[in-house]
């Protein structure tokens, strides 16, 4: 399935000219246009999915061993001292082109790449409520 007014959807497709590092029926590997550091790839499937929980279970089965090998790529290629893996779902999260998608950043020893969070802390036993509160939502899936 494709959205007509996905641009993923169309890159993938090959409408749209990309640097693919990576193709097969499932999915498309590009470089992305605006890299966090040079070599900063995405992974594609070439059907059109919103987000993490709608993408399909043949594509979802695949795709972590499609970052696997195009990472083992990037390091040997590109001699990079790391790899950050990163998929983002809905807005909060900083998703911004509704299409799932992962990101494979290379990243290098004191690079200017951040991906900053604000560790939090759990009061007592509040992590165990949330984690009670996960397991019973995974029995309604």
């Amino acid at each position: 399935m494709k959205k007509d007014d996905c641009i993923f959807c169309k890159i993938a497709d090959g409408e749209i000219p990309s640097a693919t590092v990576y193709e097969d029926d499932l999915f498309r590997v590009i470089l992305d246009i605006a890299p966090a550091a040079k070599g900063h790839a995405l992974i594609l499937p070439k059907n059109h999915y919103d987000n993490l929980w709608e993408l399909g279970e043949e594509e979802a089965k695949k795709v972590i061993g499609l970052a696997a090998k195009i990472s083992a790529a990037q390091k040997k290629a590109l001699g990079c001292d790391g790899i950050n893996v990163l998929q983002n779902n809905g807005i909060a999260a900083g998703q911004s082109v509704f299409h799932f998608h992962m990101h494979l950043i290379p990243r290098y020893e004191e690079d200017q790449v951040e991906i900053p969070w604000k560790t939090l802390s759990y009061e007592d036993g509040e992590a165990q409520t949330v984690c009670d509160s996960i397991k019973e939502a995974m029995k309604e899936l």
